[in-house]
Protein backbone atom coordinates (compact mmCIF):
# COMPACT_ATOMS: atom_id res chain seq x y z
CA UNK A 1 0.00 0.00 0.00
CA UNK A 2 1.79 3.61 -0.97
CA UNK A 3 2.51 5.77 1.82
CA UNK A 4 3.56 8.40 -0.78
CA UNK A 5 1.82 11.67 1.45
CA UNK A 6 3.47 14.26 -0.96
CA UNK A 7 -0.12 14.50 -3.20
CA UNK A 8 -1.80 16.33 -0.95
CA UNK A 9 -5.50 17.27 -2.05
CA UNK A 10 -5.13 20.91 0.05
CA UNK A 11 -4.52 23.78 -1.88
CA UNK A 12 -2.76 26.92 -0.07
CA UNK A 13 -5.22 30.45 -0.66
CA UNK A 14 -3.89 32.08 -3.44
CA UNK A 15 -3.72 35.84 -2.70
CA UNK A 16 -5.74 38.22 -4.61
CA UNK A 17 -4.43 41.45 -5.06
CA UNK A 18 -6.89 43.42 -7.40
CA UNK A 19 -5.44 46.11 -9.40
CA UNK A 20 -7.58 49.58 -9.38
CA UNK A 21 -9.91 50.57 -12.25
CA UNK A 22 -12.41 53.21 -13.32
CA UNK A 23 -15.51 53.47 -14.92
CA UNK A 24 -19.11 53.62 -14.63
CA UNK A 25 -19.49 50.13 -12.34
CA UNK A 26 -16.87 50.73 -10.00
CA UNK A 27 -18.21 54.62 -9.40
CA UNK A 28 -21.50 52.96 -8.92
CA UNK A 29 -20.22 50.68 -6.26
CA UNK A 30 -18.42 53.48 -4.31
CA UNK A 31 -21.47 55.51 -3.90
CA UNK A 32 -23.35 52.20 -2.64
CA UNK A 33 -20.48 51.64 -1.01
CA UNK A 34 -20.71 55.33 0.86
CA UNK A 35 -24.55 55.21 1.23
CA UNK A 36 -25.02 52.09 2.80
CA UNK A 37 -21.45 52.24 5.50
CA UNK A 38 -23.36 56.01 5.62
CA UNK A 39 -26.52 54.56 6.56
CA UNK A 40 -25.73 51.87 8.42
CA UNK A 41 -22.54 54.15 11.25
CA UNK A 42 -25.52 56.96 11.15
CA UNK A 43 -29.21 55.72 12.10
CA UNK A 44 -28.21 54.93 15.72
CA UNK A 45 -28.03 59.11 15.91
CA UNK A 46 -30.77 60.20 14.39
CA UNK A 47 -33.70 61.45 16.92
CA UNK A 48 -37.29 61.42 16.67
CA UNK A 49 -39.35 62.53 19.38
CA UNK A 50 -42.09 60.41 20.54
CA UNK A 51 -43.26 61.89 22.81
CA UNK A 52 -42.60 61.40 27.08
CA UNK A 53 -41.72 58.42 28.17
CA UNK A 54 -40.62 56.94 24.83
CA UNK A 55 -37.62 56.75 23.44
CA UNK A 56 -35.77 59.48 20.99
CA UNK A 57 -33.73 57.37 19.23
CA UNK A 58 -35.67 57.06 15.48
CA UNK A 59 -34.58 53.13 14.79
CA UNK A 60 -34.24 51.20 18.07
CA UNK A 61 -34.39 47.65 18.74
CA UNK A 62 -35.03 48.20 22.75
CA UNK A 63 -35.05 44.65 24.25
CA UNK A 64 -35.72 45.82 27.59
CA UNK A 65 -38.99 47.35 26.90
CA UNK A 66 -39.47 44.58 24.19
CA UNK A 67 -40.46 46.38 21.20
CA UNK A 68 -39.20 47.87 17.86
CA UNK A 69 -38.75 51.11 16.86
CA UNK A 70 -38.52 52.68 13.52
CA UNK A 71 -39.31 56.20 13.19
CA UNK A 72 -42.95 56.40 13.51
CA UNK A 73 -43.51 52.91 13.56
CA UNK A 74 -43.72 51.26 17.06
CA UNK A 75 -43.52 46.68 16.47
CA UNK A 76 -45.00 45.22 19.74
CA UNK A 77 -43.71 41.73 20.65
CA UNK A 78 -46.94 40.08 19.40
CA UNK A 79 -46.92 41.89 16.38
CA UNK A 80 -43.44 40.10 15.09
CA UNK A 81 -45.61 39.12 11.75
CA UNK A 82 -44.75 42.38 10.53
CA UNK A 83 -41.02 41.80 10.79
CA UNK A 84 -41.74 38.12 9.43
CA UNK A 85 -43.36 39.54 6.40
CA UNK A 86 -40.53 42.24 6.35
CA UNK A 87 -37.97 38.73 6.06
CA UNK A 88 -40.07 37.52 3.53
CA UNK A 89 -40.32 40.35 1.37
CA UNK A 90 -36.06 40.41 1.36
CA UNK A 91 -36.11 36.55 0.29
CA UNK A 92 -38.55 37.66 -2.25
CA UNK A 93 -36.76 40.42 -3.31
CA UNK A 94 -33.39 39.09 -3.41
CA UNK A 95 -35.24 35.73 -5.79
CA UNK A 96 -36.52 38.86 -7.82
CA UNK A 97 -33.43 40.38 -8.36
CA UNK A 98 -31.34 37.26 -9.10
CA UNK A 99 -33.46 35.99 -11.82
CA UNK A 100 -33.09 39.69 -13.43
CA UNK A 101 -30.29 40.24 -12.88
CA UNK A 102 -28.14 37.68 -11.65
CA UNK A 103 -25.94 38.17 -8.30
CA UNK A 104 -26.22 42.06 -7.99
CA UNK A 105 -26.77 41.81 -4.70
CA UNK A 106 -23.59 39.64 -4.46
CA UNK A 107 -21.82 42.56 -6.26
CA UNK A 108 -23.24 45.32 -5.32
CA UNK A 109 -25.12 45.95 -1.63
CA UNK A 110 -24.08 42.64 0.35
CA UNK A 111 -22.11 43.24 3.59
CA UNK A 112 -19.29 41.21 2.69
CA UNK A 113 -18.49 43.14 -0.60
CA UNK A 114 -19.28 46.32 0.48
CA UNK A 115 -16.61 46.00 3.74
CA UNK A 116 -14.17 43.96 1.29
CA UNK A 117 -14.09 46.98 -0.91
CA UNK A 118 -13.48 49.27 1.98
CA UNK A 119 -10.96 47.46 3.22
CA UNK A 120 -9.15 47.11 -0.46
CA UNK A 121 -9.33 50.45 -0.51
CA UNK A 122 -7.21 50.94 2.67
CA UNK A 123 -4.70 48.46 1.98
CA UNK A 124 -4.40 50.42 -1.66
CA UNK A 125 -4.03 53.67 0.00
CA UNK A 126 -1.27 52.49 2.45
CA UNK A 127 1.04 49.83 0.27
CA UNK A 128 0.20 50.89 -3.15
CA UNK A 129 -1.45 49.36 -6.31
CA UNK A 130 -1.91 45.80 -7.63
CA UNK A 131 2.06 45.79 -8.47
CA UNK A 132 3.59 47.28 -5.28
CA UNK A 133 1.33 44.80 -3.34
CA UNK A 134 2.25 41.91 -5.19
CA UNK A 135 6.38 42.63 -4.93
CA UNK A 136 5.41 43.23 -0.89
CA UNK A 137 3.71 39.86 -0.75
CA UNK A 138 6.59 38.54 -2.17
CA UNK A 139 9.27 40.93 -0.57
CA UNK A 140 11.36 39.04 2.71
CA UNK A 141 10.15 40.50 6.25
CA UNK A 142 11.83 43.99 6.02
CA UNK A 143 11.01 46.98 8.60
CA UNK A 144 9.26 48.49 5.56
CA UNK A 145 7.24 45.37 5.35
CA UNK A 146 5.76 45.39 9.24
CA UNK A 147 5.82 49.29 8.78
CA UNK A 148 2.71 49.08 6.28
CA UNK A 149 1.25 45.65 7.31
CA UNK A 150 0.89 47.10 10.89
CA UNK A 151 -0.22 50.54 9.51
CA UNK A 152 -2.97 48.45 7.48
CA UNK A 153 -3.64 46.18 10.13
CA UNK A 154 -4.69 49.19 12.50
CA UNK A 155 -7.26 50.59 10.14
CA UNK A 156 -8.46 47.54 9.58
CA UNK A 157 -9.33 47.04 13.16
CA UNK A 158 -10.19 50.71 13.65
CA UNK A 159 -12.53 49.96 11.09
CA UNK A 160 -13.63 46.93 12.43
CA UNK A 161 -14.53 48.58 15.95
CA UNK A 162 -16.38 51.29 14.44
CA UNK A 163 -18.70 48.35 13.12
CA UNK A 164 -19.43 46.40 15.82
CA UNK A 165 -19.87 49.69 17.74
CA UNK A 166 -22.05 51.06 15.65
CA UNK A 167 -23.94 47.60 15.96
CA UNK A 168 -24.38 47.67 19.39
CA UNK A 169 -26.13 51.22 19.11
CA UNK A 170 -29.04 50.48 17.76
CA UNK A 171 -30.19 47.86 20.58
CA UNK A 172 -29.62 50.82 23.14
CA UNK A 173 -29.76 54.72 23.31
CA UNK A 174 -26.74 55.72 21.15
CA UNK A 175 -25.44 58.57 23.10
CA UNK A 176 -25.62 57.25 26.39
CA UNK A 177 -24.06 54.31 25.11
CA UNK A 178 -21.47 55.71 23.83
CA UNK A 179 -20.65 57.97 27.08
CA UNK A 180 -20.80 54.58 29.19
CA UNK A 181 -18.00 52.68 26.14
CA UNK A 182 -15.67 55.57 26.95
CA UNK A 183 -15.88 55.90 30.63
CA UNK A 184 -15.70 51.90 30.49
CA UNK A 185 -18.90 51.68 32.74
CA UNK A 186 -21.01 50.13 29.80
CA UNK A 187 -21.97 46.32 30.75
CA UNK A 188 -19.84 43.77 29.64
CA UNK A 189 -22.14 42.28 27.12
CA UNK A 190 -21.79 45.52 24.90
CA UNK A 191 -17.90 45.06 25.07
CA UNK A 192 -18.14 41.78 24.15
CA UNK A 193 -20.55 42.08 20.97
CA UNK A 194 -18.23 44.69 19.67
CA UNK A 195 -15.04 42.48 20.26
CA UNK A 196 -16.78 39.56 18.50
CA UNK A 197 -18.29 42.32 15.62
CA UNK A 198 -14.73 43.47 15.39
CA UNK A 199 -12.82 39.97 15.08
CA UNK A 200 -15.37 38.64 12.47
CA UNK A 201 -15.02 42.01 9.97
CA UNK A 202 -11.46 42.12 10.36
CA UNK A 203 -11.10 38.21 9.35
CA UNK A 204 -13.69 38.24 6.47
CA UNK A 205 -13.14 41.55 5.52
CA UNK A 206 -9.32 41.79 5.59
CA UNK A 207 -8.19 37.99 5.38
CA UNK A 208 -10.80 35.86 4.25
CA UNK A 209 -12.60 37.98 1.43
CA UNK A 210 -13.37 35.94 -1.47
CA UNK A 211 -13.18 32.87 0.42
CA UNK A 212 -16.12 33.67 2.37
CA UNK A 213 -18.37 34.19 -0.85
CA UNK A 214 -16.77 30.52 -2.31
CA UNK A 215 -16.89 28.66 0.65
CA UNK A 216 -19.39 29.94 3.70
CA UNK A 217 -21.90 31.74 1.97
CA UNK A 218 -24.76 29.44 0.61
CA UNK A 219 -26.22 31.82 -2.17
CA UNK A 220 -23.77 31.13 -4.75
CA UNK A 221 -24.98 27.48 -4.65
CA UNK A 222 -28.75 28.62 -4.91
CA UNK A 223 -28.63 30.99 -7.14
CA UNK A 224 -28.81 28.30 -10.16
CA UNK A 225 -32.52 27.37 -9.45
CA UNK A 226 -33.29 31.33 -9.52
CA UNK A 227 -31.57 32.23 -12.93
CA UNK A 228 -32.37 31.26 -16.75
CA UNK A 229 -31.28 31.79 -20.00
CA UNK A 230 -32.99 34.82 -19.95
CA UNK A 231 -31.32 36.41 -16.65
CA UNK A 232 -28.84 39.34 -17.39
CA UNK A 233 -25.65 38.52 -15.98
CA UNK A 234 -21.83 39.69 -16.14
CA UNK A 235 -20.53 37.66 -19.70
CA UNK A 236 -17.67 37.62 -22.12
CA UNK A 237 -19.08 37.71 -25.95
CA UNK A 238 -16.00 34.88 -26.80
CA UNK A 239 -18.04 34.93 -30.74
CA UNK A 240 -16.59 38.37 -30.87
CA UNK A 241 -12.96 38.17 -28.67
CA UNK A 242 -11.85 34.78 -29.92
CA UNK A 243 -9.18 33.73 -30.72
CA UNK A 244 -7.41 36.15 -28.48
CA UNK A 245 -3.77 37.19 -29.03
CA UNK A 246 -1.73 40.43 -29.05
CA UNK A 247 -2.85 42.92 -31.92
CA UNK A 248 0.77 43.60 -32.97
CA UNK A 249 1.06 46.05 -36.07
CA UNK A 250 3.70 44.67 -37.49
CA UNK A 251 2.01 41.20 -37.88
CA UNK A 252 -1.38 40.14 -39.61
CA UNK A 253 -4.10 39.94 -36.87
CA UNK A 254 -7.43 39.87 -38.84
CA UNK A 255 -7.81 35.98 -37.95
CA UNK A 256 -7.77 37.37 -33.88
CA UNK A 257 -10.42 38.46 -32.15
CA UNK A 258 -10.90 41.87 -30.30
CA UNK A 259 -9.33 40.20 -27.12
CA UNK A 260 -5.80 41.23 -27.15
CA UNK A 261 -5.44 39.08 -23.83
CA UNK A 262 -4.33 41.58 -21.42
CA UNK A 263 -5.95 40.17 -18.27
CA UNK A 264 -6.99 43.51 -17.51
CA UNK A 265 -10.12 41.59 -16.55
CA UNK A 266 -8.77 39.10 -14.53
CA UNK A 267 -6.59 41.65 -12.37
CA UNK A 268 -9.33 43.66 -11.21
CA UNK A 269 -11.41 40.65 -10.26
CA UNK A 270 -11.99 40.47 -6.20
CA UNK A 271 -12.85 36.79 -6.98
CA UNK A 272 -9.50 36.14 -8.60
CA UNK A 273 -11.38 34.93 -11.91
CA UNK A 274 -11.30 34.87 -15.66
CA UNK A 275 -14.68 36.00 -16.66
CA UNK A 276 -13.69 34.76 -20.20
CA UNK A 277 -14.10 31.29 -18.94
CA UNK A 278 -18.09 31.90 -18.77
CA UNK A 279 -20.44 31.73 -15.55
CA UNK A 280 -18.65 30.57 -12.47
CA UNK A 281 -19.71 30.05 -9.27
CA UNK A 282 -17.32 32.20 -7.76
CA UNK A 283 -18.52 35.13 -9.92
CA UNK A 284 -20.34 37.77 -7.88
CA UNK A 285 -21.13 39.63 -11.12
CA UNK A 286 -19.92 43.05 -9.73
CA UNK A 287 -19.09 44.36 -13.34
CA UNK A 288 -15.41 45.98 -12.64
CA UNK A 289 -13.77 43.37 -15.58
CA UNK A 290 -16.54 45.24 -17.80
CA UNK A 291 -15.07 48.65 -16.70
CA UNK A 292 -11.45 47.08 -17.27
CA UNK A 293 -12.39 45.88 -20.56
CA UNK A 294 -13.75 48.81 -22.04
CA UNK A 295 -10.89 50.97 -21.01
CA UNK A 296 -8.56 48.59 -22.66
CA UNK A 297 -10.69 48.24 -25.75
CA UNK A 298 -11.10 52.37 -26.10
CA UNK A 299 -7.51 52.64 -26.28
CA UNK A 300 -7.34 49.99 -28.80
CA UNK A 301 -9.78 51.73 -31.23
CA UNK A 302 -12.54 48.15 -30.36
CA UNK A 303 -16.20 48.60 -29.50
CA UNK A 304 -17.10 48.54 -26.36
CA UNK A 305 -18.82 45.58 -24.59
CA UNK A 306 -16.72 42.76 -25.05
CA UNK A 307 -17.76 41.91 -21.76
CA UNK A 308 -20.95 42.95 -20.47
CA UNK A 309 -24.33 42.30 -19.24
CA UNK A 310 -25.87 40.40 -21.20
CA UNK A 311 -28.29 37.00 -21.30
CA UNK A 312 -28.20 33.58 -22.81
CA UNK A 313 -30.46 33.86 -25.45
CA UNK A 314 -29.03 37.01 -26.92
CA UNK A 315 -25.61 34.61 -27.41
CA UNK A 316 -27.53 32.97 -30.80
CA UNK A 317 -29.23 36.40 -31.81
CA UNK A 318 -25.69 38.32 -31.71
CA UNK A 319 -23.86 35.20 -33.31
CA UNK A 320 -26.01 35.33 -36.70
CA UNK A 321 -25.67 39.28 -36.34
CA UNK A 322 -28.90 40.32 -35.26
CA UNK A 323 -29.59 42.44 -32.36
CA UNK A 324 -30.63 41.42 -28.80
CA UNK A 325 -33.70 41.49 -27.15
CA UNK A 326 -34.57 44.67 -25.41
CA UNK A 327 -33.74 44.94 -21.75
CA UNK A 328 -37.16 45.23 -20.56
CA UNK A 329 -38.16 41.58 -22.37
CA UNK A 330 -35.60 40.01 -20.48
CA UNK A 331 -36.76 41.21 -17.14
CA UNK A 332 -40.25 41.21 -17.49
CA UNK A 333 -41.02 37.45 -18.33
CA UNK A 334 -43.22 34.81 -15.83
CA UNK A 335 -40.97 34.01 -13.63
CA UNK A 336 -39.99 37.54 -12.43
CA UNK A 337 -43.69 39.00 -12.52
CA UNK A 338 -44.50 36.17 -10.08
CA UNK A 339 -41.87 37.45 -7.90
CA UNK A 340 -42.54 40.99 -8.11
CA UNK A 341 -46.91 40.16 -7.60
CA UNK A 342 -45.73 38.15 -4.14
CA UNK A 343 -43.25 40.96 -3.45
CA UNK A 344 -46.09 43.80 -3.91
CA UNK A 345 -48.96 41.93 -2.03
CA UNK A 346 -47.25 41.40 1.21
CA UNK A 347 -46.07 44.59 1.28
CA UNK A 348 -49.11 46.27 0.60
CA UNK A 349 -50.87 43.79 3.60
CA UNK A 350 -48.07 45.06 5.80
CA UNK A 351 -49.04 48.52 5.29
CA UNK A 352 -52.23 47.60 5.35
CA UNK A 353 -52.20 45.99 8.50
CA UNK A 354 -49.91 49.18 10.21
CA UNK A 355 -52.81 51.31 9.26
CA UNK A 356 -55.69 49.53 10.76
CA UNK A 357 -53.78 48.84 14.04
CA UNK A 358 -55.33 49.97 17.45
CA UNK A 359 -53.51 51.74 19.93
CA UNK A 360 -55.53 49.66 22.47
CA UNK A 361 -55.11 45.90 22.75
CA UNK A 362 -57.32 43.53 24.22
CA UNK A 363 -57.14 39.81 24.88
CA UNK A 364 -60.13 37.96 26.61
CA UNK A 365 -59.29 34.35 28.24
CA UNK A 366 -61.84 32.64 29.57
CA UNK A 367 -61.45 30.67 33.17
CA UNK A 368 -62.63 27.17 32.56
CA UNK A 369 -61.80 25.47 36.14
CA UNK A 370 -64.36 25.32 37.05
CA UNK A 371 -66.61 26.49 34.12
CA UNK A 372 -69.27 28.55 36.34
CA UNK A 373 -69.48 29.67 40.26
CA UNK A 374 -73.19 29.45 41.69
CA UNK A 375 -73.19 32.64 44.43
CA UNK A 376 -75.56 32.29 47.34
CA UNK A 377 -77.86 34.10 45.91
CA UNK A 378 -78.37 31.97 43.28
CA UNK A 379 -76.67 33.99 40.38
CA UNK A 380 -74.13 32.49 38.34
CA UNK A 381 -70.66 33.50 37.56
CA UNK A 382 -67.74 33.57 35.05
CA UNK A 383 -64.03 34.55 35.43
CA UNK A 384 -62.05 36.24 32.44
CA UNK A 385 -58.77 37.17 32.38
CA UNK A 386 -58.65 40.31 30.13
CA UNK A 387 -55.00 41.31 29.00
CA UNK A 388 -54.92 45.15 28.31
CA UNK A 389 -51.89 46.56 26.06
CA UNK A 390 -51.93 50.31 26.44
CA UNK A 391 -49.52 52.04 23.60
CA UNK A 392 -49.70 55.12 24.04
CA UNK A 393 -46.85 57.12 26.00
CA UNK A 394 -49.11 58.15 29.19
CA UNK A 395 -51.09 56.42 31.68
CA UNK A 396 -54.66 55.80 30.20
CA UNK A 397 -58.21 54.73 32.09
CA UNK A 398 -59.84 52.05 30.21
CA UNK A 399 -63.47 51.13 30.56
CA UNK A 400 -64.81 47.54 30.40
CA UNK A 401 -68.45 46.55 29.40
CA UNK A 402 -69.59 43.32 28.35
CA UNK A 403 -73.01 42.90 25.95
CA UNK A 404 -74.82 39.91 24.58
CA UNK A 405 -78.00 39.79 27.45
CA UNK A 406 -79.14 42.49 28.68
CA UNK A 407 -79.19 40.45 32.17
CA UNK A 408 -75.06 40.47 32.04
CA UNK A 409 -73.29 42.36 34.71
CA UNK A 410 -69.35 42.73 34.47
CA UNK A 411 -67.26 43.34 37.92
CA UNK A 412 -64.26 44.09 37.76
CA UNK A 413 -61.25 42.19 40.73
CA UNK A 414 -59.77 44.65 42.84
CA UNK A 415 -62.27 47.99 42.17
CA UNK A 416 -65.79 48.96 42.68
CA UNK A 417 -65.96 50.58 39.05
CA UNK A 418 -66.00 49.35 35.69
CA UNK A 419 -63.08 51.30 34.93
CA UNK A 420 -59.10 50.37 35.26
CA UNK A 421 -55.30 52.20 34.30
CA UNK A 422 -52.84 51.24 32.40
CA UNK A 423 -49.73 52.28 32.58
CA UNK A 424 -48.06 54.04 29.83
CA UNK A 425 -46.29 51.51 27.04
CA UNK A 426 -47.09 48.29 29.80
CA UNK A 427 -50.17 45.78 29.66
CA UNK A 428 -52.68 44.74 32.30
CA UNK A 429 -53.71 41.71 33.14
CA UNK A 430 -57.24 42.22 34.80
CA UNK A 431 -59.45 39.33 36.55
CA UNK A 432 -63.27 40.14 35.06
CA UNK A 433 -66.58 38.52 36.35
CA UNK A 434 -69.86 38.04 34.40
CA UNK A 435 -72.55 37.72 36.31
CA UNK A 436 -76.36 36.45 35.57
CA UNK A 437 -78.84 36.26 38.27
CA UNK A 438 -80.70 33.35 38.85
CA UNK A 439 -83.99 32.61 36.31
CA UNK A 440 -82.43 34.56 34.04
CA UNK A 441 -81.90 33.51 30.12
CA UNK A 442 -77.65 33.15 30.37
CA UNK A 443 -78.01 30.78 33.46
CA UNK A 444 -80.92 28.54 32.11
CA UNK A 445 -78.97 28.47 28.91
CA UNK A 446 -75.68 26.25 28.10
CA UNK A 447 -74.00 28.89 26.04
CA UNK A 448 -74.50 32.82 25.35
CA UNK A 449 -72.36 34.53 23.27
CA UNK A 450 -71.08 37.95 24.51
CA UNK A 451 -68.88 40.78 23.62
CA UNK A 452 -66.11 42.74 25.74
CA UNK A 453 -65.89 46.23 25.20
CA UNK A 454 -62.88 47.98 25.64
CA UNK A 455 -63.02 52.13 25.64
CA UNK A 456 -60.01 54.40 26.21
CA UNK A 457 -61.74 57.10 28.28
CA UNK A 458 -59.31 59.80 27.03
CA UNK A 459 -59.39 59.43 23.01
CA UNK A 460 -62.56 57.04 22.88
CA UNK A 461 -61.00 54.95 20.95
CA UNK A 462 -63.08 51.43 21.51
CA UNK A 463 -62.12 48.08 20.54
CA UNK A 464 -63.92 44.59 21.34
CA UNK A 465 -62.73 40.96 21.87
CA UNK A 466 -65.53 38.16 21.58
CA UNK A 467 -65.96 35.18 24.10
CA UNK A 468 -68.59 32.82 25.71
CA UNK A 469 -70.62 32.64 28.86
CA UNK A 470 -71.07 29.35 30.17
CA UNK A 471 -74.46 29.04 32.17
CA UNK A 472 -76.04 25.72 33.72
CA UNK A 473 -78.39 24.72 30.86
CA UNK A 474 -77.44 21.65 29.26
Amino acid sequence: MPTDNSGSLYAAREPIFPRRVSGFFRTFKWWIMAVTLGIYYLTPWIRWDRGPNLPDQAVLVDMAGRRFYFFWIEIWPHEFYFVAGLLIMAGLGLFLFTSAMGRVWCGYTCPQTVWTDLFILVERWIEGDRNARVRLWKAPWSARKWRLRITKWVAWLLIGMATGGAWVFYFTDAPTLARDLLAFDAHPIAYTTIAILTATTFVFGGLAREQVCIYMCPWPRIQAAMVDEDTITVAYRDWRGEPRGKHRKAENTDHLGDCIDCNACVNVCPMGIDIRDGQQMACITCALCIDACDDVMGKIGKERGLIDYLALTDETLEREGKPPKPVFKHILRPRTILYASLWSLIGALLVFGLFIRAEIDVTVAPIRNPQFVTLSDGSVRNAYDIRLRNKHGDDRPFRISVVGDPALRISLEGTIYENVTVTANETLLQRAYVIAPQGSDPVDRHRTEIRFWVEDMVSGERVHQDSIYIGRGQ
